[in-house]
């Protein structure tokens, strides 16, 4: 069995720890929750890059190694990275519980060294009734990154995240971030 864990935060309150497990070449398994959410849909991806040198802007779109559409979990043509949303209620809190076999922890697609993004707003799930997809993407809540080539943990904090974002994009929220320094094998 693989394991990850992802520790969200961000100045603004919202935190939460998200764990992820894969047997084998099976599927992966995503538990955990998010807190100080406004209630409702949050949209909910694994994102290509895990580059935070302009704040969560640059973890880049979602994760799409096969080059499909933007699309629902349950959509056989959608981005791999596209994880639906995630369903805060009046307290804040979104409970997470998603198995999917297009993120996996090893091999040539691992997502590992790529960043889980829970947005401020939610995911069209590819039906378009939200603004393209660029749009729904610039507001981002917590972002984490996982690292299993880095020694160590190195923590970013909101503040410094905020420096590192350029004044064209004060609208939208810089976070925390936490880099995961290897994965485990149970």
């Amino acid at each position: 069995m693989v394991k990850a864990v992802a520790v969200l935060g961000s100045s603004e309150g919202v935190k939460g720890t998200i764990y992820f497990t894969q047997e084998g070449d099976g599927p992966t398994t995503v538990t955990g929750s998010v807190s100080g959410l406004k209630p409702g849909l949050h949209g909910f991806h694994v994102h290509a890059l895990g580059d935070t040198t302009n704040g969560c802007m640059s973890t880049g779109p979602h994760y799409n190694p096969a080059g499909k559409e933007h699309g629902a979990p349950e959509d056989e043509n959608r981005h791999a990275g596209d994880l639906g949303n995630v369903t805060a209620g009046a307290d804040g809190v979104a409970n997470i519980n998603v198995t999917d076999s297009q993120i996996p922890l090893t091999g040539p697609n691992s997502i590992i060294g790529r960043a889980v993004v829970v947005h401020a707003d939610p995911d069209d799930l590819g039906k378009g009734w939200a603004r393209a997809e660029q749009e729904h993407w610039k507001r981002r809540w917590p972002c984490c990154l996982w690292d299993h080539r880095t020694p160590g943990l190195k923590v970013i904090t909101g503040l410094e995240c905020r420096k590192r974002c350029r004044p064209r994009c004060h609208h939208w929220t810089c976070l925390s971030v936490l880099w995961i320094p290897e994965i485990r094998v149970a």
